[in-house]
């Protein structure tokens, strides 16, 4: 009898042990899927991202390369001019070279920097794409400092004494100067007023400030009104008689300070190219 109840105890052991070692594997078996589940989808997440990673490494290539290729064309056309950078390529350099042998041989001998040559250069050829009677340096003087281009024109040429409304005589070289500020869409222009140190009021002229800025804002509306030149590129401004080129000593010095100031910010070489064709 003692010998059967042991029996039935080691029976019932085994069967509980058996049942525990079940549930175990079970449990193992399916943590065992879920990791190869796992593993699966990192290995599909990996060659995923190993795509994309070579995909994004193709397009960074392709950029570099791009952007070398910029820079060597670049390089090919900057050239320092006083400290400022100008874009002027290879074939803008030929022209400044056939204009230079135009230009007078005593100028060219005391041009000591590219600057002085460039601006030698845009002025033989913006003068001469003007008509004949604007070519004397009394009424126009150019000059480029760092690639801006600022074109000073004796009131003379614009205006009648003491008048803001522009002459007729100012249809030629408005419309030269319209043909350049149209050839650059990026460019942007502004026009300055100077006047004489001499007090003016009258009925529509309250002193030079008024003066200048009205003769600056006249040459604005000339060139947006009859040339079609974009209003969003042009700024008016003026200056009165406080930035004289020279003393307000004499008749001729106040002639010289009388004038209106163009200035330009250009391509380079759609501004050579539109000066050389005429």
């Amino acid at each position: 009898m003692k010998r059967l109840s042991t029996l039935i105890v080691m029976s019932g052991a085994l069967i509980m042990t058996s049942c525990v070692s079940k549930k175990k594997y079970v449990a193992l078996e399916q943590e065992l899927q879920e990791t190869r589940s796992t593993l699966q989808k990192t290995a599909v997440e990996k060659d995923e991202l190993e795509d994309k990673f070579a995909k994004i490494e193709a397009r960074v290539a392709d950029y570099n390369a791009k952007i070398n290729s910029l820079r060597d064309e670049n390089n090919e056309k900057m050239v320092m001019v006083d400290g400022g950078v100008a874009a002027i390529s290879n074939n803008t350099k030929e022209k400044m070279k056939a204009t230079l042998a135009k230009v007078d041989q005593q100028k060219l001998q005391n041009a000591t920097s590219l600057k002085d040559s460039m601006n030698l250069a845009v002025s033989y050829n913006l003068k001469n794409s003007l008509s004949d009677d604007l070519k004397n340096d009394e009424d126009i003087s150019i000059d480029i400092d760092n690639t801006v281009v600022m074109i000073s024109i004796s009131d003379k040429m614009l205006f009648n004494s003491g008048s803001y409304r522009v002459s007729s005589k100012a249809d030629n070289i408005l419309k030269k100067l319209a043909e350049v500020i149209n050839s650059e869409p990026s460019l942007e222009v502004m026009v300055e007023g100077h006047t004489d140190s001499r007090t003016i009021n009258n009925a529509v002229v309250q002193d030079n400030w008024d003066l200048s800025v009205k003769r600056a804002t006249s040459i604005i509306r000339k060139l947006q009104s009859s040339y079609s030149v974009d209003p969003a590129k042009l700024i008016a401004s003026g200056r009165s008689s406080y930035k004289p080129l020279v003393e307000n000593d004499s008749k001729e010095n106040m002639a010289i300070n009388r004038r209106t100031r163009i200035v330009l910010l250009p391509n380079m070489d759609k501004f050579f190219a539109m000066l050389s064709s005429n």
